[in-house]
């Protein structure tokens, strides 16, 4: 027999204010979901929340800012408190520059968002799904935390965290029926590059250049289904490319002399 699919109440989105963060928003609205969504752009989230027609609480926030992070979640409108499904989106990367050439700023600002943020949301939502006996955590990790690249150092780092840490908490959590999934995209034309790029438009419209390419609302669809399986269902790890990408080995470079 096929249980039903499940359908979350109340979600939280981070960075939901473009790429697969809105078009996911969208999509678990016609669902009837509830919607608390978190974006550093006040504006972008009233324009996302007057599209939807399920009840939305918008949080202008930044994940960098971690006391305010668990203030917000610490005094949730009556209606949103009884979180069910985190999708932990908001990540960023910042250049292509060797470490060496690279301003730590830069990477302190990767590490803050990717790494800290998502912990900060974590720690601050977990409690009460663990309490509830139910949840669902799904974290947006890369594929650059399994395959490294040349100029990926700091980005590469802080998803391979979010991949493994996906697993750990998984662990963790057996037992408690809050479940830990972890999505895994290759390259996707969204606003990314355009932020990696600070703005260079020219080189990060290279980045998709020459080959068949994914867009967010494909990876909201599979962020969607992986929210909506049966609760005896844990699906831990998505891993998923455009076609035409695919990791290329291990790549040896002569000293220079």
């Amino acid at each position: 027999m096929t249980l039903p699919l499940y359908t979350p109440s109340v979600a939280v989105i981070t960075g939901a204010t473009s790429g697969f963060g809105r078009e996911t928003a969208l999509r678990l609205a016609k669902l009837g979901t509830k919607l608390i969504l978190t974006g550093r752009r006040t504006e972008r989230l009233q324009d996302l929340q007057n599209q939807i027609d399920t009840p939305v609480h918008i949080l202008t926030q930044d994940l960098c800012d971690t006391a305010q992070v668990a203030s917000d979640f610490a005094n949730l409108p009556d209606a949103f408190q009884d979180v069910d499904l985190v999708i932990n989106n908001a990540g960023l990367a910042l250049g292509v520059n060797a470490l060496q050439d690279k301003d730590v700023a830069d990477s302190l600002t990767m590490v803050d968002t990717n790494i800290k943020g998502l912990l900060a949301v974590t720690h601050a939502l977990l409690p009460g799904m663990v309490a509830r006996k139910k949840g669902h955590i799904i974290n947006v990790g890369s594929t650059a935390g399994t395959f490294s690249y040349t100029g990926g150092n700091t980005y590469c780092g802080t998803k391979a965290f979010v991949n493994h840490f996906s697993g750990t908490l998984r662990a963790d959590l057996k037992g408690k029926n809050v479940r830990v999934s972890c999505i895994e995209p290759g390259n996707i034309e969204t606003e990314f590059s355009d932020v990696r790029f600070k703005g260079d438009k020219d080189k990060a419209d290279t980045v998709y250049a020459g080959y068949r390419k994914m867009v967010g609302s494909e990876i909201a669809d599979m962020i969607v289904w992986l929210a909506t399986q049966p609760e005896h269902i844990n699906v831990t790890h998505l891993e998923v490319m455009p076609t035409d990408q695919a990791p290329n080995g291990l790549n040896c470079t002569g000293i220079d002399t």
